[in-house]
């Protein structure tokens, strides 16, 4: 493997070629096994979604009447959907360790992008400077990685070869057969296994995380959408059983909602950055090889030679005049081609079940007197909503 192969281990950041072709369909298939985009996956949602919609009631009762933040149990109900795909475990809602592991990832990811550590980019030594964010740039990614060593650590320990629990099992499976074969140029290792883990688990959580936040967001500020979606669900599924993945075909209009929220928000801007293989001629241009590349979906989102109005929050642009969804190649919120969102099932699957059975249960509404925070969120790496809190309240 050359130095390029080697610099930026994992899944994201990789450079593409053939050890990231590897490491990708390894990963891809491994959560496929543990039920990635199957309906199997479903009860683990459905797990964490019920802790959340307990807690809702119990936080709201207390609050009286001063508004709930939905962040730490968004962040954990979506968290541990990958945590039990690729480390075997969840976490409770109340454990310190792990909510701290959460915010020091969510606040890793704003101040690499949102801040001067952005500069580390052009001057990697900078990652190195004694104070300000530099420091705490290298404090968050210390703690993330005593974190996920552990883990890591624990799972060879109690390794099973005949009965893998989760994709560490397999992982680490994978490599002890290669190394008994001889592959003396395998990437498989603990070291890489470490980046994966990482790249998932912090993929997997923000992402979806803020995507979930942002739509409940728009639901506080447009509670005519709010009716109309619980209307839907409410004609489909009724009150008497949670929604399912099988319904998602016969609520258009909420699943328009979704998609909406997607397009107005975008949680991650400006894509990952891809660079180019080879020496390419695009449209009259020549992209040299080694070229950074940055996909500005937002622009691509609030293009008005592609959308009506593009900074109209409007659902009904997804549905046909039938009232069946659209699909738009323009829409592409997880990204396009080769290094397509790995997880873009998984957050589909999560983003609906969290937000019917949300919208089914509870009614949300800003508290009195306070007005909607700025809608421009806060940038990182990914799009966050501001902190916002919301009052709660059951369905009668």
């Amino acid at each position: 493997m050359g130095a390029l192969e080697t610099s930026f281990p994992g899944i994201v950041f990789a450079p593409y070629g053939p050890v990231w072709r590897k490491q990708r369909k390894f990963c891809h298939t491994t959560l496929r096994t543990f039920g990635l985009g199957k309906l199997s996956l479903e009860p683990c949602i459905l797990e964490g979604l019920a802790v959340v919609k307990t807690e809702l009631l119990r936080l709201s009762e207390e609050s009286g009447g001063s508004g709930v933040d939905l962040a730490p149990l968004i962040s954990n109900a979506v968290s541990n959907v990958i945590c039990s795909l690729s480390l075997g475990q969840r976490f409770h809602h109340q454990d310190r360790e792990f909510g701290t592991l959460l915010d020091l990832m969510a606040r890793g990811l704003e101040i690499s992008v949102n801040s001067p550590a952005v500069l580390i980019n052009i001057f990697p030594p900078l990652y190195y400077l004694p104070c300000g964010v530099f420091r705490e740039l290298r404090q968050v990614e210390g703690d993330i990685t005593v974190f996920l060593k552990r883990i890591i650590a624990s799972h060879r320990s109690t390794l099973d070869p005949d009965n893998p629990r989760d994709l560490i099992d397999m992982y680490l499976v994978e490599m002890l057969a290669q190394q008994a074969a001889g592959e003396k140029d395998s990437s498989f290792s603990e070291d890489y296994l470490f980046y994966v883990i990482g790249d998932l688990f912090i993929a997997g959580t923000d992402t979806t995380t803020n995507s979930v936040l942002w739509i409940l967001l728009y639901m506080v500020i447009y509670p005519d959408v709010q009716e109309k979606v619980q209307a839907e669900i409410d004609e489909v599924v009724g009150r008497d059983r949670v929604p399912s993945l099988t319904d998602k075909g016969r609520l258009p209009f909420t699943e328009a909602t979704v998609m909406e929220v997607q397009r107005m928000t975008v949680v991650v801007p400006l894509a990952i950055p891809h660079m180019a293989s080879e020496t390419t001629e695009f449209r009259g241009y020549t992209i040299p090889k080694g070229t950074v590349i940055i996909p500005n979906l937002w622009s691509v989102h609030r293009d008005p030679t592609v959308w009506d109005n593009p900074d109209k929050f409007n659902p009904a642009r997804f549905l046909d005049d039938e009232g069946k969804l659209l699909r738009k190649e323009c829409f592409i919120p997880f990204g396009i081609g080769r290094r397509v969102c790995m997880g873009e099932q998984l957050a589909k699957m999560e983003l609906f079940l969290m937000f019917t059975s949300l919208m089914q249960a509870f009614k949300f509404r800003l508290p009195d007197g306070v007005p909607p925070p700025p809608m421009h969120g806060r940038f990182g790496l990914t799009l966050a909503p501001c902190p916002y809190t919301v009052c709660v309240s059951p369905r009668t």
